[in-house]
């Protein structure tokens, strides 16, 4: 029997809704107000992929600009009450995150630094290896490096949360075993589900959930099953199966939107220290994507985050699972990590 679904909307207005990895142009007013109109309370906001200390501290002196600039529209998250206010006041609050920690170059003491600019959220490598560990990308994986398994008690210590989504193998599971405190996979799925680079492994995801931790189902298509003919459903099909895997405590999304980016930016990401266009980012006609071309048709940006709950009833989710999963989830975590 389908879901009513004045029901499902409901639900999803009175639910915090949080999409653990948004990665759009930040200088594109139509991302803000598409995240204020699908009514998302937060948004892991990526901030560096390459980049190193300065162009980084540019980049939060730009992000103080836009508070300053749209104050009806977003906030600065900096702890999970910061997320509640945003949902009160119909704002979008803005999760300062890394998909690298390229920003600290060789100093830990500027972790601290960054922290008390407000991120909390940090990768530990992005593709390739980096002073940390090896990337999913890289040939060869050679777990945590020393310099790296300091940096993680150090996020530890200061409440900054891992975040495990673009890690190589060996890397991510070190990193969930020495981490004092639960881990995030932001924005990823099974590799058991589609066997993709970017998607993690059973033990990875199973040893994550057993320590408290989160996995956010990302519906960039490459990484579903029917990759670039992918649908909502076979989105819904990756959140059944983590679901499945390790419990609805333990999953939430992460879509990796990417709204309104130009073709320069996926060369940038894309690989080598952002100088080398690889081949994990063409769809069938092996040419850039347009950023539209990443999703599936009724998911390509936040305003229409809001049909996820009536698919997730039609599945059978409880709607205190479908909670959870739209940002009950991350709320726990981060209220857990962020101390």
């Amino acid at each position: 029997m389908s879901t009513d679904p004045h029901h499902a909307r409901r639900l999803y207005d009175e639910a915090v809704i949080i999409d653990a990895l948004n990665v759009s142009n930040w200088d594109s007013n139509a991302v803000f107000e598409s995240l204020n109109a699908g009514g998302v309370a937060a948004i892991n906001a990526t901030q560096a992929t390459w980049e190193g200390y300065e162009e980084t501290l540019d980049m939060i002196a730009k992000w103080y600009v836009r508070f300053r600039q749209r104050p009806d529209q977003i906030l600065l998250v900096e702890t999970v009450d910061d997320i509640h206010r945003a949902k009160r006041e119909g704002k979008t609050g803005i999760i300062f995150g890394w998909q690298n920690t390229s920003p600290i170059e060789n100093d830990l003491d500027r972790l601290e630094i960054f922290h008390k600019l407000g991120v909390r959220i940090m990768q530990v490598t992005y593709h390739e290896r980096n002073l940390l560990g090896d990337g999913c990308m890289e040939r060869q994986d050679g777990g945590l490096t020393n310099f790296g398994i300091d940096a993680v008690a150090e996020m530890n210590r200061l409440g900054i949360l891992l975040d495990l989504s673009h890690v190589g193998v060996s890397t991510t599971q070190e990193s969930i075993e020495v981490s004092q405190k639960p881990v995030a996979i932001t924005h990823a799925n099974a590799k058991s589900y589609f066997d993709h680079r970017r998607n993690k492994t059973d033990r990875a995801i199973k040893t994550m959930a057993e320590k408290g931790g989160v996995i956010g189902a990302t519906c960039i298509q490459g990484f579903l099953r029917n990759t670039y003919d992918s649908t909502i459903d076979d989105y819904l099909d990756a959140i059944d199966h983590l679901v499945d895997m390790v419990g609805v405590d333990h999953v939430a999304i992460g879509t990796d939107h990417t709204q309104d980016q130009p073709e320069e930016f996926w060369k940038f990401i894309g690989g080598q220290q952002g100088t080398k266009y690889p081949s994990s980012f063409t769809g069938h006609s092996g040419m850039p994507l347009a950023w539209e071309d990443q999703y599936p048709e009724g998911l390509k940006t936040p305003d229409q985050l809001p049909v996820l709950s009536e698919y997730l009833l039609n599945r059978g989710y409880s709607d205190d699972d479908v909670v959870k999963i739209l940002g009950g989830n991350w709320l726990r975590l981060f209220e857990e990590v962020w101390v």
